[in-house]
């Protein structure tokens, strides 16, 4: 089975030259190279798509409407930052193309168990905006048979059927743009008048500060996990009171209170139980989820031991309280001033909370 992230992979891109953005969390760089299809892709990506599912929001006039259309295949999971970045453009391409004769098309491949719920999904995608036709690939059929490598995963189809462009991470959406433009032309949609405007994402959808983005995504669970600072180190499945390092420096972490650190995520069993990471980036982002009464949890966010004020994440005020309610990805910092390393230190004031891995942006 297609490993579903990757760090660092050969990336083909819509149009040669430039530079894309590796799979989901891997804010590593890559250089693009020219090529129309993957290797190993379906050469009948709509026949792909007529016998998958289950469909969580289904497609207009059923599945076999997408034959005659273009459409545009994205491969995303709701708790990925980079394929939150991503909604914008497909959010406009929709709304621009699709009385032109496009259809948007999500596949939604989860990365964590949680994501596999089809209902968390369903919430998720509303929550999003998400208005557009999506499938649930909990089995990753739909993604080996098109030969994905990693979130966002974008793939344009023409009228006839066939894969005329792709591109893996994040970027190079204006050439995304064109080549649908120019399949619709060919298909005979006057998209002249359609202006082409730029793009930009408001709240956790906002680009990247990639000048600034000094740090890679961090997993918590040990099957992953790296720069653990707690004194002691971490002791697999079992319970264990932590405290605090002498120290952190940037890309370390370390845990207050009692936690069991799983294969993962790590779950909180203390009221309390503080969780900090030292990192360089403008955002900060947490993905949790809650515990199993499914009652919300309040949590305070700090930065260098204060309140964030102006340099809260829209999922906190200015006091640095926000509230898990639904498992998904939080975003816990967006600085305004000046960028520098920084510690994020997240107290929960109940257990049972899971923690899985801190995204940047």
């Amino acid at each position: 089975m297609t490993t579903p992230r990757l760090l660092s992979f050969t990336v083909a891109a819509l149009i040669a030259g430039g530079i894309v953005t590796a799979a989901c969390c891997a804010e590593a760089l890559v250089p693009a190279l020219a090529s129309p299809v993957p290797i190993g892709a379906t050469a009948r990506p709509i026949e792909v798509l007529e016998h998958a599912g289950p469909w969580l929001t289904e497609v207009p006039g059923g599945v076999q409407a997408l034959r005659g259309k273009v459409v545009v295949v994205n491969f995303w999971t709701y708790s990925c930052i980079n394929s939150l970045r991503a909604l914008p453009y497909l959010k406009a391409w929709n709304a621009r193309y699709k009385d032109k004769g496009l259809v948007a098309v999500g596949v939604h491949a989860p990365e964590f168990q949680f994501e596999h719920d089809a209902a968390k999904a369903r919430l998720a995608a509303r929550q999003l905006g998400v208005t557009w036709p999506n499938l649930q690939d909990n089995g990753y059929s739909t993604w080996q048979k098109f030969a994905n490598e990693g979130w966002p995963g974008l793939y344009v189809i023409d009228a006839q059927g066939h894969i005329q462009g792709y591109r893996i991470g994040e970027g190079g959406y204006e050439q995304s743009e064109a080549l649908i433009r120019k399949l619709l032309t060919r298909a005979g949609h006057d998209v002249s008048g359609v202006p082409t405007t730029a793009v930009s994402g408001s709240g956790i959808e906002a680009g990247a500060d990639w000048a600034q983005l000094g740090s890679p995504e961090a997993y918590l669970g040990y099957d992953k996990a790296e720069g653990f600072r707690s004194p002691g180190g971490l002791l697999s499945n079992r319970a264990k009171l932590y405290n605090a390092a002498a120290d952190l420096t940037r890309g370390t972490w370390d845990l207050t209170g009692t936690w069991i650190i799983g294969p993962e995520y790590i779950t909180s069993s203390s009221a309390g139980a503080q969780l900090q990471y030292r990192f360089h980036a403008r955002d900060a982002h947490l993905v949790l989820g809650g515990p199993a009464d499914g009652r919300p949890v309040r949590f305070r966010v700090t930065i260098d031991g204060k309140a964030p004020g102006p340099n809260h994440g829209t999922d906190v005020d200015a006091d640095g309280w926000g509230e898990l309610r639904e498992d998904r990805l939080y975003q816990l910092v967006r600085q305004s001033g000046t960028i520098a390393d920084r510690t994020v230190s997240i107290r929960f004031e109940r257990p049972g909370i899971r923690a899985y891995v801190f995204t940047f942006g």
